[in-house]
Formats: structure tokens, sequence, C-alpha cells
């Protein structure tokens, strides 16, 4: 039985890569765990407080070799993973090593640090798989920024666009989140401040211990106890969570385009996918599920994590630990809706000829707003406006072309009528408008 879709052999592979599930798997539990005690005894053989040989007999402990399955029966009873861990530790290293081990530290000073190693490792494998999708959606934007396509709003079709414009908006909002990555990578920190955050054990020397365990990890030092101060760890979650809302703001218009009736795009074809038990026609949008489902379910645990903040005293009961479900989870999530947003990018197949049979498709009221506009200096804005609203009503209701019905119209009798409603129904213009704006979003930093 598994309690997580990610745990799963079934489901797992779908939702997260396999890096990320490597990287958050109890071995790399382990290790990190174990990289956080061996800086530890370094730190402190530094300053004279340990045996100089604790920490190289820490590095040789390799992780898998540590029973995780003990580790965690024991668990089970003692509420933490740390103790059964030291043990574990303790039994493997030299009887005259074993009192230095551990020596000041707490449970949350060795998990906390580990959550960092571990949320490290897990930054830089979105940070790769970020930087590829950024390109591609650069190339895929560039490529069609002359592309005319239907801009809709609430559904309707409003005004022409360029497929490229449509790209830049989602390229844009994903870079504005991966913006943010760097900063919460920095910001990561050890954590090694003792059972209350003073660290008592090493007096007046603690401050120095816990700046120097940071240094060898190569981690943020804290100027106090971040035991129950849990901000940095709420807004690591909430980044991951708005970066997959931003990759679900591409799914969504990407689920809407390759829907039948529109059918501007299709999700790369690979054999297999997408497919029904009962209707071997479909091809369903995988990616784009795969990308809104992790979107859905990240909202909980990024509020998790905000509860957290709320730990009374110097640790709390209960919230610190909620952290271990949802912050692995968020990661999870947010690595397989990066794969499939990447998969997106690279190979989103484009279907501009019914993208110019859409735009279409409605017999010219896609371009009402540029009759008005383009009428309003022959026979003022109200009129025109008025005008072109008549003739949209009467387009529905024949079926003729609006061009048609607006060069009927006598109230629209006018020198300069024709020459304008041919303007207003060329696209050249709002596809110029539109890739001004595209490469004014792909120039920006």
């Amino acid at each position: 039985m598994t309690f997580s879709a990610l745990d799963s052999a079934l489901t797992g592979p779908l939702f997260a890569t396999d890096a990320m599930r490597a990287a958050w798997s109890d071995t790399a539990r382990l290790g990190a765990m174990l990289r956080a005690e061996a800086a530890l005894a370094r730190a402190q053989a530094r300053l004279g407080l340990a045996p100089a040989d604790l920490a190289p007999a820490i590095e040789a402990i390799r992780p898998e070799t540590l029973d995780a399955d003990a580790i965690g029966r024991t668990t089970a009873l003692a509420g933490v993973p740390a103790i059964p861990f030291v043990k574990a530790v303790q039994a493997r290293l030299p009887p005259a090593l074993e009192a230095a081990f551990h020596k000041g530290s707490t449970t949350q000073d060795i998990l906390d640090t580990a959550t960092s190693l571990q949320a490290r490792d897990a930054l830089d494998l979105l940070a790769a798989d970020l930087a590829a999708t950024v390109a591609a959606l650069e190339d895929l934007a560039t490529r069609h920024r002359e592309t005319p396509c239907v801009g809709r709003t609430y559904g309707q079709h409003a005004a022409p666009v360029t497929f490229g414009f449509k790209v830049a908006v989602w390229l844009v909002g994903i870079a504005d989140a991966a913006a943010a990555l760097p900063r919460h990578r920095d910001a990561l920190a050890a954590s090694f401040f003792g059972p209350v955050g003073t660290f008592a054990a090493f007096g007046a020397d603690g401050p120095a211990v816990s700046d120097a365990v940071a240094a060898e990890l190569g981690l943020a030092a804290s100027p106090i106890a971040w035991h129950a101060r849990r901000g940095r760890v709420a807004e690591l979650g909430a980044f991951l969570a708005i970066l997959m809302g931003a990759l679900a703001k591409m799914a969504t218009d990407v689920a809407a385009l390759v829907s039948t009736e529109i059918g501007e795009a299709a999700e790369p074809y690979v054999k297999g996918r997408g497919g029904s038990t009962a209707m071997p026609h479909k091809r369903n949008p995988v990616s784009c599920t795969v990308i809104l489902a992790a979107a859905s379910a990240a909202k909980g645990s990024a509020t998790t994590l905000i509860d957290a903040m709320a730990g009374a005293h110097e640790r709390p009961a209960g919230l610190w630990h909620a952290e271990w479900h949802a912050l692995p989870t968020l990661f999870g999530l947010a690595s397989g809706a990066l794969r499939e947003t990447r998969a997106l990018a690279e190979g989103l197949e484009v279907h501009p000829a019914r993208m110019r049979e859409n735009i279409d498709a409605t017999r010219g009221l896609l371009f009402a707003d540029a009759a008005a506009t383009r009428l309003a200096p022959l026979v003022g804005g109200h009129a025109a406006h008025e005008a072109v609203g008549r003739a949209t009503d009467a387009v529905r209701v024949s079926g003729r072309h609006l061009r048609e019905v607006l060069g009927d119209d006598p109230a629209l009798a006018v020198e300069g009528r024709d020459e304008a409603l041919d303007a207003a129904f060329a696209l050249d213009r709002a596809v110029a408008a539109a890739a001004a704006w595209t490469d004014r979003a792909l120039a920006a930093p």
C-alpha cells in the first residue's frame, strides 16, 4: 500500500520524474542526514570540539548500507527518524567515536539540514528543465510571431492576435516564476542550533559551530534558530505552487486548442500515448492533464507549509512533521508538470491553416472592434459603435459576412467608408501589433 501517488509504482512515473523521486527517496534522505552529521563533526573538529577522525568515519558509511526499513519501524515508536538513525550510525562507528557523534545537536537540526540539501538538489533538477522549457518557448514564439489566430476572451472570439503572442504570454509567465528559483536556492540554510535553539552544549562557541557547519555544506547561515520559524520553507512551497500555476496557464490554453472543435494545435505524437480503453480514435492531452492535476494538488501542500508557520514555542507538535509530506510532494508534482511542459514547448504541433479557418468561422465578427474604430472618424464614435452592433446582430441571424452587412448599411454611406472597412478587415494591423509585443517579450531579460 502507498500513501502518495508519487510513491506509487503505478502512478508515480506519471506525476514525477525518476530523478526527482530519487532525490527524495529514503536513500537520498539518509545520505543527506549523513552529510549533515559529517559536516557537524568536521566543524566541531576545526574548533577542537570533536575528534578529527570522526567526520571521515561518518563519511565512510554509505546510506544504502543502512537498514531503512528497520529505521522506519523504530521511527513509528520514536516519533522521528533521527533517533534510530543516530543509533544505526553509532553502531557503525569505532567505540571511541560514538560519544562524540551528534554531540550538542538535536533531531530537527539533522532533518532540517538534510531537507535543505535535498531541496538544493531538487531545485537544480527543476532549473535544468526550466531553462530548456524557456528556450523552447522562445523558439516557438519566434517562429509564430506572425501566425494569425483567434484571440479569445471569456471563451469567445474577441479579436485577432498571433500564435507567437499567445506563446509569449506563456513564456513570460513561466520565466517570471523561474526567476525566483535562485533566490530560494540561496535561502536554503543549515539548521544546527541544539535542542531549544541556543546550542548551549557549546556555550559561546555555539554560533561559530553553526556557521561552520553551514559553510561546510555550502548552505546559508541563519542568525538564530529557525526550528519554529518556518517562513523560508513556506516561501519555497509557495514558489513551487506558483511555478505550477504558471505551467497550468499554458496547459489550460493548450488543452482548449487541441480540442476537436478548435483543433489549432496537438500535443506531440507518441504512439500509445493518450489512448482510451473504449475509444480507439482518442488522442487525449496527457501532458496537459498531468500539469493541471499537479497545479490543482499543489495548493493543499502549499497551505500545509503556510500553516506550519504558526508553530508554538521552540518546536511544535505536528506542524513540522506535516512538512515532511508537503515539501517532497510539491517537488515531485513540479518535476512532472515541468517535464510535460518542456515536452509541449519542444514538440507542440501547430496548425496555422486551422487557425485561419477559425478566424473566418464567425463571418467577420472577429473584426467588429476594428471596424468600429475605423468608422468612428467618418460617422462619429457613438454612431459607429451602434452601426457595428446592429450589423453583428444581423450577421448572427442572416449568416452573411460582417463586411457585407456594413457595406449595405445606409447609415454608413459616407465617403471613405469602403477604404475604412477594407483596412478594418485586413489582418496586417493586428498581426503587426501582436508581433511587436512578442518581440518585446522575447527581448525581456
